[in-house]
This record gives C-alpha cells, sequence and structure tokens, in this order.
C-alpha cells in the first residue's frame, strides 16, 4: 500500500466519521420536539385525556378534595406567613 492510498483511506474515514457525528447531531438536537410529538399522538389516541391535559381533574372521585401533598402545604405556609402567622417546618 502507497502513501497516497493511505491518505485517501484515512481522508474517507475522518469524512465518514464527520458525517456521521453530524447526522447524530442534527437528531439530537430535533429529539424535544420528537418527544412532544409522540406525546401529542399517544395523547390523541388516548381519546385526549392524557395528564397534562386541562379537561382533566387531578381526582375524579373526590371532586371538592383539598389539595395535600408537599406543594400544597407550602403553598399554605407562604399564605400564613404572609397574615403572620407562624409557619410550621424549616
Amino acid at each position: 500500500m502507497k502513501w497516497d492510498e493511505v491518505t485517501l483511506v484515512i481522508l474517507a474515514v475522518f469524512g465518514c466519521l464527520t458525517l456521521l457525528l453530524t447526522q447524530v447531531s442534527e437528531v439530537l438536537s430535533k429529539l424535544p420536539e420528537i418527544i412532544r410529538a409522540w406525546r401529542r399522538v399517544r395523547r390523541e389516541l388516548n381519546g385526549g385525556m392524557g395528564p397534562d391535559d386541562p379537561q382533566r381533574s387531578a381526582d375524579v372521585s373526590v371532586p371538592d378534595a383539598p389539595a395535600t401533598g408537599p406543594v400544597a402545604d407550602r403553598e399554605s405556609d407562604e399564605a400564613d406567613a404572609g397574615e403572620g402567622r407562624r409557619v410550621s417546618g424549616p
């Protein structure tokens, strides 16, 4: 194998690697958009009642139940602190 053939092989390999990396970069940059589109498709196939659908309630069995959990506790603590009450917790 002559040096000019080795040089051509090296150039071809680097050209293929560059092309491969460019394609991978394009796919990765579009991945969030692809995921959002896939979730929209799944939501439509499920009848439009996905977890982030605004028409879906948090708990269908108890519609008037107060919100509970860390976020609800934090919001009530902030409201109590705004009124000058003692806030529970750290």
